[in-house]
């Protein structure tokens, strides 16, 4: 759509680029958001949240990654535990009240304190959910190994979900970790940390093993390389691209990336019989 230095981008008028660009009723959408790309927004961030409302209807979910802000993790010692002189004032995690990472935008964050959001009890691996599934894709979520099984994005690839990347770089394509725990390669790093859960009865401390989603999950990737996986399967033919208000923007379906993603990683470092 074509804006003028003075134009506002409408609720409406996101609506109709979403659906231009293959949203469709009762999709499940996981979005990434460059909200400054988008335009001059009449409602802020609110006006995106209500456009994918629109394009999804009533029977659809929309969903983003939250994560969250564990700014003690500089604290950690090599084992992945806290110092017993900051215990007590690290406020933990609590899935109705920590407020999603700022790394990933103000969307998730917009999302997550939405009336009627849910959001997943894995902290790092946390997403949040507006809609018909909310409950669905937020419940059970494994402390352990949080971007695999039974997980949020394990849930949107059973879905047929999508994944919209709404003027965000396609390194910040999160169900790419997903991939990478289902990929069967030698060598992934992982990582043990130790996290305070919010608990009925006080503050519960548990350490939490996870493939490290912090770093390339094995030696000999690019520390960007989420963006080359999306920009070959674009390449292929594959997804959706076109503009979102101002931003221009890629549509994926959940299943296609993740397995294209597995076998991407598989090729170049799986194990290979002789």
């Amino acid at each position: 759509m074509s804006l003028t230095p003075a134009s506002f981008v409408t609720r409406a008028a996101l609506a109709a680029d979403l659906a231009k660009l293959g949203l469709v009723y009762g999709d499940a959408v996981m979005v990434h958001a460059a909200v400054s790309k988008i335009g001059r927004l009449l409602d802020g961030p609110d006006t995106i949240i209500s456009a994918l409302a629109d394009a999804v209807g009533s029977t659809g979910t929309v969903l983003a990654y939250a994560d969250w802000e564990a700014r003690y993790e500089d604290l950690v010692d090599e084992d992945g535990r806290v110092p017993p002189e900051w215990r007590d004032h690290i406020p933990p995690f609590d899935p109705q009240r920590s407020r999603a990472i700022r790394d990933n935008g103000v969307l998730p964050e917009f999302l997550r304190t939405t009336p009627g959001a849910r959001r997943s009890g894995n902290p790092g691996a946390s997403l949040a959910a507006l809609g018909a599934k909310a409950e669905w894709f937020t419940a059970d979520h494994p402390l352990d190994y949080g971007y695999g099984q039974g997980s949020p994005l394990a849930k949107l690839v059973e879905a047929g979900g999508k994944v919209l990347m709404l003027g965000a770089p396609l390194d910040t394509l999160t169900l790419l970790h997903h991939a990478e725990h289902l990929a069967d390669i030698p060598g992934k790093r992982t990582r043990r940390i130790e996290v305070p859960l919010a608990t009925p009865g006080g503050t519960q401390w548990r350490m939490i093993e996870e493939f490290d989603t912090g770093d390339p999950i094995v030696e000999g990737l690019a520390e960007d390389y989420f963006a080359e996986i999306v920009s070959e399967f674009l390449a292929s033919g594959q997804g959706r691209q076109g503009m979102i208000g101002g931003a221009p923007s890629v549509l994926v379906e959940a299943a296609t990336i993740t397995a294209y993603g597995v076998n991407w990683l598989e090729e170049r470092f799986g194990s290979r019989s002789p």
